[in-house]
């Protein structure tokens, strides 16, 4: 699979949308879509050199902002960004990262690290993308990544499991408070996908090999299919469509995580370089 989108349809023709993490992966994948669809999308990342050439490559309906989703200056400069375009209508909070260890050997800073990044982030974003939507009382969808670690577990990933988890709940709480407003929150939860994220792992000899031998589909996802769910779930076709966690993963929940343990050092030094979602 690529990462081309699928079709030009016209969903999203004339919507504003922001992305968290939209440089590279899954978030450079929905923003392509995006734009292939229609909307103009403000992207940010703390990556401004990939932020610049998509930039030069996607024209004038994108825009790239330097935020870490860390600093909540930083995420409500990011959303107020949108207002160049219009409104906002659709948010997608994808930015996060791994920092893996064995739970007796993992440092305090790590495991707060992997929870600002990959949970506070996405709660700043939905604070003030909801914010903004409800203010402005226009209708609107926002879309948390989870992870299949939403509930699966792992060895040597409890801080990422966790804050997955937490992502997926947090969700539940968006779509039930943000309902009123006309504003309809969900999360996809992806399998194993090839992105900047899961690159050093799958450089360990046999690693990915004890990925497919667990996953029914025999392969990872590409960042584009992650897209084509996320941007499913976010537009007018799933108008009833609330709280939902769908699990992108090629039937993987149904069997488990491998068992990593052989590989753990080199595992755990790659987790430790990983990149973004």
């Amino acid at each position: 699979m690529t990462d081309v989108p699928a079709g030009s349809g016209s969903r999203y023709a004339g919507k504003v949308a922001v992305v968290t993490g939209g440089a590279s992966g899954i978030g450079a994948a929905i923003t392509r879509r995006l734009l292939a669809e229609g909307a103009s999308v403000v992207a940010g990342d703390v990556n401004t050199e990939r932020l610049e050439l998509l930039g030069k490559e996607l024209g004038d309906k994108f825009h790239g902002v330097r935020a870490d989703v860390r600093s909540e200056e930083d995420v409500a400069g990011l959303v107020a960004e949108t207002s160049r375009f219009g409104p906002l209508d659709v948010a997608f909070n994808v930015a996060g990262l791994g920092k893996g260890s064995a739970i007796i050997e993992h440092s305090t800073d790590d495991w707060k690290f992997v929870l600002d990044v990959c949970l506070n982030g996405v709660f700043l974003a939905m604070k003030h993308e909801g914010k903004l939507m409800t203010e402005s009382g226009r209708a609107g969808a926002i879309l948390n990544v989870s992870s299949l670690n939403s509930e699966v577990p792992m060895f040597g990933g409890a801080a990422y499991c966790t804050a997955k988890a937490g992502v997926a709940m947090l969700t539940k709480c968006g779509a039930l408070e943000l309902a009123e407003a006309g504003i309809r929150v969900n999360a996809v939860s992806p399998g194993l996908t090839d992105t900047p994220l899961t690159a050093p792992m799958g450089g360990i000899p046999g690693v990915r090999e004890a990925y497919n031998d667990r996953i029914p589909f025999k392969r990872a996802a590409s960042p584009a299919e992650i897209a084509a769910a996320a941007l499913y779930l976010s537009s007018d076709d799933a108008s009833y469509i609330s709280g939902v966690n769908l699990f992108v993963d090629g039937a993987w929940a149904t069997t488990g995580y491998p068992d990593l343990r052989p590989y753990i050092a080199a595992a755990m030094a790659a987790a430790q370089a990983g990149g973004q979602q």
